[in-house]
């Protein structure tokens, strides 16, 4: 966007409003604040999220799974960070969501089966928790846990993590080295 043929600015009439302030108009019922919260995150949004998710139209679905819980709760946002980075919690948190599966199909499949079948990640999973790492995890507070969850397994960065978990990223980092030292420690 930018100034047209006709000296008209598209931006120039966009919102002035920070982020904060269009959730709170967002709490008072303001559609046009959700929109424009909507024309400012959507694209990075989406673009983050197909790096986790090559199908367009789950990623999709997030997104507009993000923003109906933006419009249905906004006071969830407890004005400390960035929204940004709420909204990526929200994001992935939605991602995630569409990513499991159901749990009557899953059922339905199992009806189907003749015999049970272990994915290969299972069995990944399955031999790391009975592993001499899976009981040095299983010993870590749920703190430390939740950390490594987000970080290791879940792939995301600290500040992401930070915002999925609501602590600051000073003690994400702090946790993942307690969290590695006691592991170390555990495998000893």
């Amino acid at each position: 966007m930018g100034v047209d043929e006709t000296g008209w600015d598209a931006r120039a009439d966009a919102d002035q409003r920070s982020d904060a302030e269009l959730l709170v108009a967002v709490g008072d019922a303001d559609r046009g604040a959700l929109h424009e919260l909507f024309v400012r995150h959507e694209p990075w949004l989406a673009v983050r999220l197909s790096r986790r998710c090559a199908d367009a139209a789950i990623v999709d679905t997030a997104v507009q799974e993000t923003f109906l819980a933006v419009w249905r709760k906004p006071s969830a946002w407890r004005g400390d960070g960035e929204v940004a980075a709420w909204l990526w919690g929200i994001a992935v948190r939605s991602l995630l969501h569409q990513l499991r599966p159901r749990a009557n199909v899953v059922e339905r499949l199992r009806h189907l089966r003749s015999s049970p079948i272990v994915s290969a990640e299972e069995e990944v999973l399955a031999r790391v928790e009975h592993s001499d790492v899976g009981l040095a995890f299983s010993r870590l507070s749920p703190d430390l846990q939740a950390v490594v969850q987000a970080t290791v397994l879940d792939g995301l960065t600290t500040r992401e993590a930070a915002a999925l978990l609501g602590i600051p990223s000073g003690t994400v980092k702090s946790r993942m080295s307690r969290a590695r030292t006691e592991l170390r420690e555990g495998l000893l």
